[in-house]
């Protein structure tokens, strides 16, 4: 056995291997990712399933992240509870897809700093916003418009998604 070892020329020719087929595998590149940014909210969770598809569509990793505010107490369990909360809103509102990989994650900041750094490599970034605000900014208070100022990759925004009944 020139240039194999006995255990690999073994390994191939047992006949476990004769005839079988691997299944197809996706090889995700770590570089390739698509971030939404997630509160539970209706125009958070449409951002979700836009991200999915979009994911889906360019053969990236899902990262999902839930923002907590910095004026929030730190408690023992609050960051765990909040992401095992993240985990089931990804659950219900995204299909079992068998080509999706995803991320959770749940970090201390402002949304309009720390969205725009989670997503410093991602190829997209895809955050909801209410479409109506009492300071009328048709996208929804200061957050958008800091992160569209602040993110270095291209930017979807899904506002008003409050009911999915035809009108």
């Amino acid at each position: 056995m020139a240039g194999r070892s006995a255990l690999t020329g073994r390994a191939f020719r047992s006949p476990r291997w004769k005839g079988a087929r691997r299944p197809p595998m996706w090889i995700t590149p770590e570089h390739r990712s698509v971030v939404v940014g997630v509160d539970g909210s209706p125009n958070s969770m449409a951002a979700l399933r836009r991200a999915a598809r979009e994911a889906v569509e360019r053969h990236a990793r899902l990262d999902v992240v839930r923002v907590l505010e910095p004026g929030a107490a730190p408690r023992p369990m609050g960051t765990a509870r909040e992401w095992l909360r993240l985990r089931r809103l990804v659950a219900d509102a995204i299909p079992r897809v068998q080509h999706l990989t995803t991320r959770l994650r749940v970090v201390r900041g402002t949304p309009s700093e720390a969205l725009p750094r989670a997503a410093e490599h991602a190829e997209l970034l895809v955050i909801g916003a209410r479409f109506h605000s009492g300071r009328g900014n048709p996208l929804g208070g200061d957050t958008v418009p800091a992160v569209r100022e602040r993110a270095r990759c291209p930017l979807v925004i899904c506002a008003d998604q409050t009911t999915d009944a035809p009108s």
